[in-house]
């Protein structure tokens, strides 16, 4: 893995691929590009939603998750494209091995995203030219834009490669961060959400500086272990080693059990699968976790073991992306035959704190309908406790 020791200075970078589906979209369609465009899951229906945009049409006050009605509005010229989800696949794999050609030390955080620790390449004198090649070679090569972020640690490079968008190059010192992060409001920081916000808020925290100069006794009583790594974050300290085995190496969250009778009907299969989704659901929120790739296991009644899977593009949580998944699977693939025991298991997971979703077109009316939900049953957890409210899962 990395063979720099700890104790040696890092250099790190963070790309971030710009507009990426949109971006995919005009390198395969030059007449889309320089014009305001959106790709949308729905073109022709006014109450669809925006999944990304183009810089001309966010220029215009267009924005992802906007209604198609709403954008056209605004632009009534917007050209909007169904998405594709190969297409973007094909796009990133293409990346990715882009990046691989300069350091086995790349590791993945989304379809669009990525860490790589360029230290053993001659980042510590040459981290900017270098940047400036791979932005390059993926703009040639693919015509592609992306952002990149330099620094001595993962917080500082994401951050980093947010602050020039498109086409930007960012440099972050640690010795930066009191000038440049501190005096931003707490909720621009990245791994902290409304939820956190609001009970920083609660101990006067609104500012990133106020959370790097708390009194850690304070910080960690309200907020725990997390609270902890928030605050050394805002103080421009963060340990994690770019690991491109990460994705392997990290533990899968699941839930399995044995029917009382070998089940032949459907419908009683899928409760079985909703329980088994609230249950991975409730670990993962215990452990502040998201994942990538879903598995069903399927044992019959003379023992056949089965197991199908499939990697999902925005990392699943909630019980009710899990169960959706979960419930396509077993439709698809199961064959009748009685089944003794099911289960589920969410694996490539990553910590919630690092979550960088991009809407896709599987799960963007969702989150643009539950964004408030999710929200107020949040506020319920942290009033009457984790284990006393509890969302239940729609039909299927």
């Amino acid at each position: 893995m990395n063979s720099a020791g700890n104790s040696q200075a890092k250099v790190i970078l963070h790309l971030d691929m710009n507009s990426f589906f949109a971006s995919v979209e005009q390198a395969h369609d030059p007449s889309l590009k320089g014009i305001p465009m959106a790709v949308a899951g729905n073109p022709k229906e006014r109450r669809g939603i925006l999944v990304t945009c183009s810089y001309e049409a966010r220029a215009l006050g267009i924005y992802t998750t906007m209604t198609v009605g709403e954008a056209r509005r605004l632009c009534p010229n917007l050209v909007i494209v169904p998405p594709d989800r190969e297409k973007y696949s094909t796009a990133s794999q293409a990346v990715f091995a882009i990046l691989r050609s300069y350091t086995e030390l790349v590791e993945p955080v989304s379809i669009d995203e990525a860490y790589l620790d360029i230290t053993d390449i001659g980042g510590l004198t040459h981290a900017v030219s270098i940047a400036e090649q791979m932005q390059q070679r993926i703009l040639h090569e693919l015509d592609l834009p992306c952002s990149i972020g330099i620094a001595p640690n993962k917080f500082l490079a994401k951050t980093a490669s947010d602050m020039k968008k498109p086409m930007g190059i960012t440099v972050l010192r640690k010795r930066e961060v009191p000038a440049k992060l501190w005096p931003l409001p707490v909720i621009q920081m990245h791994g902290v959400g409304q939820s956190t916000e609001a009970r920083l808020k609660a101990i006067g925290i609104t500012k990133i500086g106020d959370l790097a100069n708390a009194e850690e006794s304070l910080i960690k009583s309200e907020l725990g272990k997390n609270g902890m790594r928030l605050r050394n974050r805002a103080n421009g300290i963060d340990s994690r080693p770019v690991d491109p085995d990460a994705a392997e190496e990290r533990k899968s969250v699941g839930s399995s059990t044995t029917l009382p009778i070998d089940e032949t009907d459907e419908q009683a299969c899928l409760e079985v699968f909703k329980r088994l989704a609230q249950r991975v659901a409730e670990r993962l929120e215990r452990k502040q976790l998201a994942g990538t790739s879903i598995s069903i296991q399927i044992r019959t009644a003379d023992w056949r073991n089965q197991s199908r899977s499939r990697t999902v593009l925005n990392p699943l949580y909630t019980a009710e992306a899990i169960y959706k998944e979960a419930a396509e699977l077993f439709s698809r693939n199961w064959d009748g035959d009685p089944i003794r025991l099911l289960g589920i298991t969410v694996s490539q997971v990553i910590p919630r704190s690092e979550l960088h979703e991009q809407l896709s077109f599987d799960t963007f009316e969702y989150h643009a309908k539950d964004a408030r939900m999710v929200q107020l049953l949040q506020e319920l957890k942290e009033k009457f406790g984790p284990d006393k409210v509890r969302r239940g899962l729609g039909e299927r």
